[in-house]
């Protein structure tokens, strides 16, 4: 933790807490304020950017609380870096992980001690409290905080949506309704707000810090083809000599732009979802010691990568959403260092997102399901799979359906909550497809604006999350676009010239303008509806364009 805050004194029970069970000198912003939330016992939900130190929020609220604090975390990564931290602290409470990459007698060993109550921290991964054992032994252990990390992963509008967080309110009233502490590095409001709903929230504690991350700097570059947009991608990965990492669409991708980025002696490796757990673990690996110079991945390498010296992260294609490419590029320059987020663009590449984002229903096995759901109230999904014949998984995935078209409850067991047909129940489940692709639309829609703007990039983004701004924030192409059309303006305005720099104008059909420059016989005027134009100054004459009366205001 940064030794430059304030230290509070040791009758402070939190500061004592963060100094003698974990060894930190002092808080970081936004720290404090949510620790002492979910200390007391409030619905906390906290948007900390990545590296703002999420996961100290909850373990010094988690030891002040006492009993077992339960922590929600979507990958067995994320589940080793939490466990590892907490161990090398000097005093902190005990901490146990289950999850699927465990042998069963360490799961057993695990159980054990969760068996034996707080104070404890039990780390594991949302599919965990799909068996109805595994919560009955929760609630019994006496669970005091439920921290949800990457709660976006609950929200339809989030970028990173998984089913098994569905039924996390359903879990929590089974654990006897412990507070809540919500936490993740990027959500806009419609997000915020439906990771309250789902979690069902009482009056949460709302806190958004850091969200704006001034040292990384913001590019976009067009390209015409996809030839020409992996040509520069290769050429300014290889560019740097600092880390960095690419992401990329697809799974062979990875390995085409790894291949080509190392041929200039760069230590580089791929990584995505369909490599064994063995070859993930020695890149996570390799990449926190320094062994590796540029990960070439999916969206797969993120979530508990903890590395300062990132300096770059590179997209060859667009995200589905702007909360996925904040937190993707929020991965550079964590020490407070200046690094650079870019992004190479096509307007082709939203096609492909729309494709990832297309669902299917089958209408048969939804059927089937929900009959036997209506049928055996309380029946759990491993039972349901069973009595069907059917894979777990593809159970699992047809009862998140319809859990999220509100028709199961997936607490103790699964218990219909509508008395509809089993064609009804596929009509409900493919509006709340549609609706989800609907979202997700949108979500490209915002990703494209931010892509295509003339203005201030940072300016696009923090509205988007909701945070105030300057109107130009100085260090993305944007704004170096518009400080060389001022310097171009002072070089190359004419002294008799009808218009001036920074003059403000009026358009016919594009309404408010600011003048960027001014040649021999025509000006640059950035419009907030339209961007950069390049007019003549007979549009002065003709009327089209005005000078504006309230050029003051």
């Amino acid at each position: 933790m940064s030794s430059t805050r304030t230290t509070r004194s040791a009758s402070d029970p939190i500061a004592r807490i963060a100094r003698e069970d974990f060894g930190w000198s002092s808080l970081l912003p936004g720290q404090r304020e949510a620790i002492e939330s979910a200390a007391a016992g409030r619905d906390t939900l906290l948007v900390l950017a990545t590296g703002g130190g999420k996961s100290a929020v909850y373990q010094i609220a988690g030891a002040e609380r006492g009993g077992v604090v339960l922590v929600v975390s979507p990958l067995v990564a994320l589940q080793a870096d939490q466990l590892a931290s907490i161990e090398a602290a000097p005093a902190a409470p005990p901490a146990v992980a289950v999850n699927s990459a465990q042998g069963a007698s360490a799961v057993a060993r695990a159980w054990e001690r969760i068996d034996e109550g707080g104070p404890l921290y039990v780390l594991l991964a949302p599919e965990q409290l799909a068996k109805e054992e595994n919560v009955a032994r929760l609630a019994a252990a006496g669970v005091s905080l439920l921290v949800v990390d990457e709660a976006h992963c609950v929200s339809s509008w989030g970028h990173d949506f998984r089913p098994d967080y569905l039924r996390l309110a359903d879990v929590r009233r089974e654990l006897g309704d412990p507070p809540v502490l919500a936490m993740t590095a990027t959500a806009s409001g419609p997000v915020r707000d439906e990771i309250i709903e789902r979690l069902r929230m009482h009056d949460p504690e709302v806190q958004v810090h850091g969200v704006d991350r001034p040292e990384i700097r913001l590019v976009v570059h067009r390209h015409e083809s996809e030839n020409e947009k992996r040509a520069a991608v290769v050429e300014e990965a290889r560019s740097w000599t600092a880390p960095g990492l690419v992401y990329v669409a697809t799974r062979k991708e990875t390995e085409v732009y790894a291949a080509e980025i190392a041929a200039e002696g760069r230590r580089v490796a791929a990584y995505h979802a369909g490599l064994k757990v063995s070859e993930r673990k020695v890149v996570h690996e390799q990449w926190r010691q320094g062994e590796l110079d540029v990960v070439v991945a999916t969206s797969a390498f993120g979530m508990g990568i903890d590395r300062g010296d990132v300096r770059f992260v590179l997209h060859a294609t667009t995200t589905e959403s702007l909360d996925a490419y904040y937190q993707e590029i929020g991965r550079a320059g964590r020490d407070g260092e200046p690094a650079t987020g870019a992004l190479h663009y096509r307007a082709e590449d939203l096609g492909l997102r729309r494709f990832f984002a297309k669902r299917s229903v089958d209408k048969a096995a939804l059927r089937v399901v929900w009959a036997a759901v209506t049928s055996q109230p309380g029946v759990s999904i491993a039972e349901l799979a069973e009595a069907l014949g059917k894979p777990a998984r593809t159970v699992s995935r047809i009862v998140n359906d319809l859990a999220d078209a509100d028709l199961l409850e997936t607490g103790a067991g699964l218990r219909a909550t509508s008395e509809v047909s089993g064609d009804a129940a596929v009509r409900a489940v493919k509006e709340a497809i549609a609706s989800r692709e609907r979202i997700a639309e949108s979500r490209l829609s915002m990703m494209r604006a931010y892509a295509e703007t003339t203005h201030c990039r940072r300016r696009v983004l923090l509205d988007y999350f909701g945070v105030e701004s300057e109107e130009w924030c100085g260090n993305c192409d944007g704004c170096e676009r518009r400080e060389a059309a001022f310097e171009h303006a002072v070089q190359e305005a004419p002294a008799d010239a009808p218009l001036s720099v920074d003059e403000a104008v009026e358009h016919r059909e594009w309404g408010a303008g600011t003048v960027m420059s001014v040649e021999a016989d025509r000006a640059t005027i950035f419009f907030e509806s339209e961007g950069y134009k390049v007019l003549s100054f007979a549009a002065l004459e003709t009327g089209v364009l005005r000078e504006r009366e309230d050029a003051s205001a």
